[in-house]
């Protein structure tokens, strides 16, 4: 009797390791054409209401007037704020990740109205990441195919399995976009799943490089972040220990301003008013300051880029208004992310605290600075080490050089923000 329940369970068992590798192969397909239609939406709004193609090598419409600017975010803050009051007052509002995972059903069509309502908003030059859109989309897509499952009479996943799948999604639409399956991964079982397995590795890894190659078929492997030395050395250590701690401090300070802003974000009526008005404010800052719109890839590449002829003002500027432009966008009702506007305020950070090693004759790249700051407040406003650490790497192309400094600025982040954040609460 025994020995049958046992064939019985290890029947099971093979029936779920199936149906789960389909399921992750499927997915991977489908999630990273998801991310790749999204791309190209991107690209497709940034020519129309922008008139530039975005690249590292030119991340924002410079080449335009400022008004132009002005009217461009405008214009996308008054449509974002119209759909997003009628997808949240009249119709089943949206459900997010955390939420699905708990077994709550997405609605499909509000959505992917969301998703694409985000993505219009950042391409018009809304101050709010874009990498929400495609990990809710991969979301959603592993939600309707786990129910597609049962329908085609195939073995009915297991609750456990169906969540593995959410999250996998979730971290695969995010390397599709960014192309970095490591990090999609790492969004799956750090920032998700919170249980890091063979299991669950293995499921998020595969499916984010599934992802990443089918994302990958129209922009190629091109970093994210352009950077003049990818050479580090030990003389930036110094610099690791001080601004590991400091970053990471203002680091914990940004992840409780955007988490209160998502808290009492305008869901109602008062988004038709308030979201319009934030735009108003980030364009007004764009006529004069261009880098402050979109997810913050411009302001973390003209950190990057900082030589001696610019003004170190620019970039004290830079980082405050980014950080206030983003969590009044998310207070007043955007829908959006948080990871790229770290990665700009951190690289902004950076230099400042790299200039001050220069001026006391430590002579540091600060181009090197600003992506070590980018990695640690990162590693700080995310609560997650690994998935920073592995982030910088994929979407700069750096070398294993930056491993030693890079990781020792996370976990020094880490350290610091907890220490802030459990205090404060």
């Amino acid at each position: 009797m025994e020995s049958v329940q046992n064939k019985q369970s290890k029947n099971k068992s093979d029936e779920q390791t199936r149906i789960l590798i389909i399921s992750t192969i499927v997915l991977g397909v489908i999630v990273g054409l998801s991310a790749l239609v999204l791309s190209l939406f991107l690209d497709g709004i940034e020519r129309l209401f922008l008139s530039f193609e975005e690249t590292s090598a030119a991340p924002s419409a410079t080449m335009i007037t400022g008004g132009h600017r002005l009217i461009s975010v405008v214009i996308g803050g008054v449509i974002a704020a119209v759909v997003w009051y009628f997808l949240r007052t009249r119709y089943k509002p949206v459900i997010g990740i955390n939420q699905a995972l708990k077994g709550e059903k997405m609605p499909w069509v509000q959505t992917v109205i969301d998703v694409i309502t985000q993505i219009m908003f950042v391409g018009t030059g809304g101050s709010v990441g874009r990498e929400l859109a495609p990990r809710e989309a991969g979301a959603m897509l592993a939600q309707r195919w786990s129910h597609l499952v049962n329908r085609l009479g195939l073995p009915n996943l297991t609750q456990e399995n169906q969540r593995l799948l959410i999250a996998a999604a979730a971290g695969a639409g995010f390397a599709g976009i960014y192309i970095a399956p490591i990090t999609g991964m790492l969004f799956c079982v750090e920032i998700l799943l919170k249980q890091i397995s063979p299991k669950t590795v293995t499921v998020s890894l595969s499916m984010s490089i599934i992802a990443m190659l089918v994302g990958s078929l129209v922009k190629g492997f091109k970093p994210y972040y352009l950077i003049h030395d990818t050479h580090f050395t030990l003389i930036i250590l110094p610099f690791v220990i001080i601004a590991g701690p400091l970053i990471g401090i203002a680091g914990a300070f940004f992840r409780q301003t955007f988490k209160w802003a998502e808290k009492q974000q305008s869901k109602d009526k008062n988004i038709l008013w308030q979201l319009p008005l934030a735009a108003v404010l980030t364009g007004i800052v764009a006529m004069r300051f261009p880098q402050i719109m979109g997810n913050g890839r411009a302001l973390a590449q003209l950190s990057m880029n900082y030589n001696q002829q610019m003004f170190i003002g620019m970039l004290v500027f830079g980082a405050m208004v980014k950080a206030i432009v983003t969590v009044l966008t998310i207070r007043s009702g955007a829908a959006g992310g948080t990871l790229t506007p770290s990665i700009a305020i951190g690289s902004a950070l950076g230099v400042l605290i790299g200039v001050g090693f220069n001026l006391m004759g430590i002579a540091l790249p600060l181009s090197q600075t600003a992506l070590l700051g980018a990695g640690i407040l990162l590693a700080a406003s995310q609560q997650a080490p690994l998935m920073a650490l592995f982030m910088i790497f994929e979407v700069s192309h750096l070398n294993y050089s930056a491993f030693l400094p890079l990781g020792l600025g996370v976990a020094l982040a880490y350290v610091s923000s907890q220490i802030v954040l459990r205090k404060r609460n």
